[in-house]
């Protein structure tokens, strides 16, 4: 089984990917866990990071269409990785796949041309590169103000001398971006949204954990 995590960024997504593998392992499963971007293993994931640390310009200069390339790069210097993976494993766990190149490029243009770049990402990821397609995908839920918050809080990242990157810094571009995740999450089967608050607070890390162990383990019996 092939699952992706996905939310904007500071919503999780890292910590929850690990600690559902872990949670499998625990329960008697072989299970293996990938980030993307892949920024210090791939050509074009250096490239990532490149343009994450405004090399290429800014947000709206570059080209959602030619950045898309990059993202989808990336995955595709992965790809046997990810065949290696799930054919030694029961269960896969995706930090970030195909949906965040859709989210993130999408949330660059007018909502009304957001379904062009999709069926761009989509061809270009599963058709034209063989990528397989996720199973499950888990998007955590978070407002972005709060996102940011905990963005702050992270260790240093190898791309980036920054406490936010490019992406992590625009808070107007980070709410469409949800707003993209959450419009996929709504017109899937094969989505469910997990609330990463209760109220106005956030939700405990084991609880969020908690609840994606039991979403996927249903998932996979057929309930």
């Amino acid at each position: 089984m092939l699952i992706a995590i996905e939310g904007i960024d500071g919503s999780g997504k890292g910590t929850q990917a690990a600690r559902l593998a872990d949670a499998f392992r625990a329960n008697g499963l072989r299970a293996a866990l990938l980030g993307f971007p892949r920024y210090e293993a791939t050509f074009f994931g250096r490239a990532v990071g490149e343009f994450l640390n405004g090399r290429f310009g800014t947000l709206t200069e570059a080209n959602p269409y030619l950045v898309a390339l990059l993202f989808a790069g990336d995955r595709f210097e992965s790809r046997e990785l990810l065949a290696r993976e799930l054919a030694q494993n029961d269960v896969v766990v995706l930090d970030r796949y195909v949906a965040s190149n859709i989210a993130h490029q999408g949330a660059k243009l007018p909502e009304e041309r957001r379904g062009e770049l999709t069926e761009f990402v989509e061809r270009l990821e599963y058709t034209v590169y063989g990528l397989p397609r996720a199973d499950l995908t888990l998007l955590l839920d978070l407002p972005v103000a709060i996102a940011q918050t905990l963005v702050g809080r992270k260790h240093a990242r190898a791309y980036t001398e920054k406490s936010h990157d490019l992406q992590e810094a625009d808070a107007d571009y980070l709410e469409r971006v949800r707003q993209v995740y959450r419009t996929l999450a709504a017109a899937r089967t094969d989505w469910e949204i997990v609330a990463c608050l209760a109220g106005d607070a956030l939700r405990p890390v084991e609880e969020i954990a908690s609840e994606l162990y039991v979403r996927v383990a249903a998932r996979r019996s057929g309930g």
